[in-house]
């Protein structure tokens, strides 16, 4: 006689599922760092999001038109006895990401505020200096 066994194959998709890591990508890649940037009449704004970052850690360079941003997450390692690391996605490292706007920019008015994950920056732009006429004497 012989042995008739029902097979499900929900069963085979799921055996081992939770065993082996599932493959998304590589977790060394530098995500890029998200910016908006916008014009106003006398200034631009930059939002760059820098989630998991802290404020120490953030760089800004401003040389004429030329914008950098650039940051570091570093990784905090708690080793607790009896735990063992199954899957790491997130990003330890630098980040960086360096734009030009279409106008110097006036780095003494410039300004810096970094809330909840977003580092929001003014930037106004520098007045182009005015023609001057001499007076011949």
């Amino acid at each position: 006689m012989s042995n008739v066994s029902r097979r499900d194959p929900l069963d085979d998709f799921f055996r081992g599922f939770f065993v082996r890591p599932v493959e998304y990508g590589s977790a060394t890649e530098a995500p890029q760092m998200r910016v908006d940037v916008k014009e106003v009449d006398d200034a631009f704004q930059v939002h760059a999001e820098l989630p998991g970052i802290k404020k120490e850690d953030i760089h800004v360079h401003i040389d004429g038109p030329v914008v950098s941003i650039s940051a570091e997450r570093k990784q905090e390692k708690e080793a607790k006895e009896g735990e063992r690391v199954l899957r790491t996605e997130r990003y330890f490292g630098q980040v960086s990401r360096s734009f030009q706007l279409g106008q110097d920019v006036d780095e003494s008015k410039a300004s810096a505020k970094f809330t909840d994950g977003v580092l929001e920056l003014s930037l106004p732009k520098k007045t182009a200096p005015q023609a001057k006429r001499l007076v011949i004497d």
